[in-house]
């Protein structure tokens, strides 16, 4: 874990060296990304799938050996189970309305959680109101945790799935995401886990979770922008309608019927991020060469020592505080506004997150106006966590 394989963390800003604790937004790429980038676009740059031409062949086996890198990396136990989108948002939104149109009816309930952000909030509102359905939110126990008895009294004959964020991204709790599959699957209700905080941080194994479906974002995995994955079981896959049409979709199309391709192909719409499948692949490969379980300890030991220095400050309150999280953590300082603390820190070359960070129901649930959060990656330090600390203390100085 080499902070020289991140070009950008050699960056100063104002004067000071970066130091970089916005991962959760967005974290920084290695050189091995940026350069298969560059890589794919100067060497075999040709529309996948639809050429006979050279280029072409190996631009369509770079982009389906990086489905199955995805697929090995989630554990899934098939490819075509690894759909390419744009994004988490991208993957939620297309499942609320392909499994909306095949599962959903007036009357049925979705379960969410109060932490969701608002790519696992949005979509199924948008659905329900399509179809007359309801959505049912896990309420909050007092130290912030998902109240799970209460989850478990939501149940009901009209529960038609649930979909439920494995890390949250304002708070940084790891959510009981075992208990909750398992109780769902006992009334035969299928779940969806919003990975979007925990690829990047720790082993996933679709098989070993049971999830139904999963979705994760490549630009917080190490991977390049507008590109997303939408896991989902084989035989759930195959019964669902797909969300767009286009090219690359369909079997045979004539004005009168249009039959579908394949999975994965039947919701990959047009031309792919190819280009972006190829350079993921490396950030797999990448995170793979240091070890998901090894980021996993170093991450957890550092989220651990960031929230002991944080305690420390007088006038700090921490949310969800000795709860286990991984890689968040958000703050207030008193009555400071959080957007006044991160311009501060960013003068002092510190970048953090101010704001209701896409969590807006929490927040206001919370009743502040926002939190100052920091988020960590593989290739933070102690030493970051060292000059974050003195940052924060120089800014309260002069905020108070």
């Amino acid at each position: 874990m080499n902070k020289d394989d991140f070009p950008i963390l050699q960056e100063t800003i104002y004067g000071k060296p970066l130091v970089y604790l916005d991962n959760a937004a967005t974290t920084q790429k290695p050189a091995q990304v940026l350069e298969a980038i560059t890589y794919a676009y100067t060497h075999f740059n040709a529309n996948i799938h639809r050429g006979v031409h050279h280029l072409s062949q190996i631009a369509t086996k770079a982009h389906e050996d990086a489905r199955a890198k995805v697929a090995e990396w989630l554990h899934a136990d098939n490819p075509n189970c690894i759909i390419f989108t744009k994004g988490t948002t991208d993957s939620l939104n297309m499942l609320a309305f392909s499994f909306g149109e095949a599962h959903i009816y007036e009357g049925d309930e979705i379960i969410i959680g109060m932490q969701e952000h608002h790519s696992n909030i949005v979509p199924w509102q948008m659905l329900c109101e399509r179809k007359k359905a309801k959505l049912r939110v896990v309420p909050l126990r007092e130290d912030l945790s998902l109240d799970i008895e209460a989850y478990k009294q939501l149940f009901n004959s009209h529960t038609r799935l649930v979909s439920i964020a494995h890390v949250s991204n304002v708070l940084g709790i790891v959510n009981p995401i075992d208990e909750i599959i398992a109780f769902a699957h006992q009334n035969h209700v299928p779940v969806c886990i919003d990975a979007a905080q925990s690829a990047p941080h720790m082993p996933l194994d679709v098989q070993a979770l049971d999830c139904d479906f999963l979705a994760l974002s490549a630009h917080k995995a190490y991977g390049p922008t507008g590109l997303g994955i939408l896991y989902g079981k084989e035989e759930l896959l195959k019964e669902l309608p797909p969300a767009e049409g286009g090219g690359e979709m369909i079997e045979h199309v004539s004005f009168e019927k249009t039959t579908f391709n394949t999975l994965p192909y039947k919701f990959e719409a047009g031309t792919p991020n190819y280009i972006g499948s190829y350079a993921f692949a490396k950030a797999i490969e990448y995170l793979e060469a240091i070890g998901m379980k090894r980021i996993y300890a170093y991450e957890t030991e550092l989220t651990r020592y960031a929230e002991q220095q944080l305690s420390q400050i007088p006038g700090v309150h921490i949310y969800a505080k000795g709860l286990p999280k991984q890689g968040v953590i958000s703050f207030n300082v008193g009555n400071i506004h959080p957007y006044d603390v991160g311009m501060l820190l960013d003068k002092q070359g510190i970048a953090v997150r101010t704001g209701h960070h896409c969590a807006e129901p929490l927040i206001n649930y919370l009743k502040i106006p926002g939190t100052v959060r920091l988020s960590l990656a593989l290739y933070n330090t102690k030493e970051d966590i060292d000059r974050f600390i003195a940052a924060l203390r120089k800014a309260i100085t002069i905020l108070t």
